[in-house]
């Protein structure tokens, strides 16, 4: 076995711009495959439905002490829209508060184990891969690998519908490696909503390669853009970047995306979200129509399945979505009632059980005003956000990732790639935009087998 090279570039001066155009049609599609436990069901290449049902909540009140006096201001008045009834975003859509609890998840989902029928030595990776699996101390696969590994390792395109933290990166990650063991000519685009799910998944093909000859690059924005088009001039295995950045290249031709044999897009519902629709048709519509397509989310709105429908073909189905929520996070609310929201969040991180905390806000301003003053008052805390550098959003993650800091306070978009096993608790300093928004946020904690609490701070 050789020793690994991993060609690991940064990014580039941030041209991901948010597009904000939306493309496609409301066409649906059906699928030819079940999903696996009590996920949605798809049939054949017209229309479906989103995975997964929404999760049942339980009410109850939560109080918790705190000093201070002040407001929860979230409108003109200093008082939250909805009052005690939930909240609304700058969406406008109102989120019921009952959403926002559910103290004994496991109880009240009771969502069925999906099984899982093979183990990694079943998918008859190359040895190399082999060892690198068994040095990670891997033995079984988690329900999306079981599923989806054997479609691609066949070659065929797939859709896997999976939410955050259940190995879903693995999944596409090792049958892709397997075959540039077999083939070393193959190149693989991997496409990501944000900056840090493609270190991060870098990081990951990286912990699996370690002592196999295979060469990966990171194309972003938010760092200059020459060290990339070095790196693309020599022949890369994975490609992986954000969509403003991968069509800078294209459009400079320094990334020839008709040579690209794979494709990844991944959290795709995330991509649409920030307006990145049209860039991945972009992208799609640029490569060759041989190419093998690997397609995850955890949901599937119109343009998404219009999207599936467009450049997709007859792809297998997998489902692992059973709630969409899942069963390891409690969920409940802290009521301001008037105090100050600092106060009350200063108070909260002196109990000992929050030990490794992810607080979102609204604003990047908001986010480092609060930075600011949790440090001022003797709590250790980083802040990440879209005007940052990707330098120095990646040492506020370094910091945290190790434990040098307790807190660290994000923007939704910041937070998107951020996949840390072991945080303990989620707070909602500032309610989201959107329930899906809420979900994205509290999925960051309570990942794989750990168990994790979500708060969100109401009026």
């Amino acid at each position: 076995m050789t020793q690994t090279s991993s060609r690991t570039r940064s990014n580039s001066k941030n041209n991901s711009s948010k597009r904000n155009s939306r493309g496609g049609s409301g066409s649906s599609f059906k699928s030819s495959r079940r999903s696996g436990g009590s996920g949605s069901s798809f049939k054949s290449s017209k229309s479906g439905r989103s995975g997964g049902s929404g999760s049942s909540f339980k009410s109850s009140k939560f109080g918790r002490r705190s000093g201070g006096s002040g407001r929860p201001s979230r409108s003109r008045n200093g008082r939250n829209p909805s009052g005690n009834r939930g909240g609304r975003g700058r969406s406008g859509e109102r989120i019921p508060i009952d959403k926002f609890i559910n103290t004994n998840p496991k109880a009240a989902q009771g969502a069925p184990v999906i099984e899982v029928t093979h183990t990694f030595s079943d998918f008859g990776f190359e040895l190399d891969l082999v060892q690198a699996i068994d040095g990670r101390g891997f033995v079984k696969p988690s329900p999306i690998q079981d599923q989806i590994i054997p479609h691609i390792l066949k070659g065929r395109d797939v859709i896997g519908l999976a939410n955050t933290g259940t190995g879903k990166t693995a999944a596409f990650l090792l049958p892709l490696i397997n075959r540039v063991i077999e083939k070393k000519a193959q190149t693989t685009l991997i496409m990501v909503p944000t900056r840090e799910l493609a270190d991060q998944i870098n990081d990951e093909l990286k912990s699996f390669t370690r002592r196999i000859k295979i060469f990966s690059t990171v194309c972003v924005g938010g760092t200059p853009i020459r060290p990339q088009i070095r790196s693309l001039r020599q022949h890369n295995h994975f490609i992986i970047g954000t969509p403003g950045r991968i069509i800078d290249l294209v459009k400079q031709k320094v990334l020839i995306l008709n040579k690209i044999n794979t494709i990844v897009l991944d959290e795709a519902d995330r991509m649409l979200d920030m307006g990145f629709i049209n860039d991945m048709r972009y992208v799609m519509s640029h490569m060759s129509e041989s190419r093998h397509t690997l397609f995850f989310s955890a949901t599937m709105s119109n343009d998404i399945k219009a999207l599936v429908n467009d450049f997709l073909r007859d792809p297998a189905i997998v489902s692992v979505v059973q709630t969409r929520i899942s069963t390891n996070i409690a969920q409940d609310v802290v009521r301001i009632a008037g105090r100050d929201k600092v106060d009350v969040l200063k108070d909260l991180l002196k109990e000992p059980e929050l030990c490794k905390v992810l607080v979102f806000g609204r604003t990047k301003h908001g986010v480092d005003k609060l930075c600011q003053k949790l440090n001022k008052g003797g709590v250790n805390a980083e802040s990440i956000h879209g005007n940052k550098s990707h330098f120095q959003r990646k040492r506020s993650l370094d910091r945290f990732k190790s434990d040098r800091v307790q807190v660290l306070i994000a923007t939704d978009v910041a937070a998107r790639g951020i996949d840390i096993s072991e945080i303990s608790h989620v707070i909602n300093f500032d309610i989201p935009d959107t329930y899906n928004d809420y979900i994205h946020r509290i999925g960051r904690t309570g990942r794989g087998a750990h168990e994790g609490k979500a708060l969100t701070f109401v009026g």
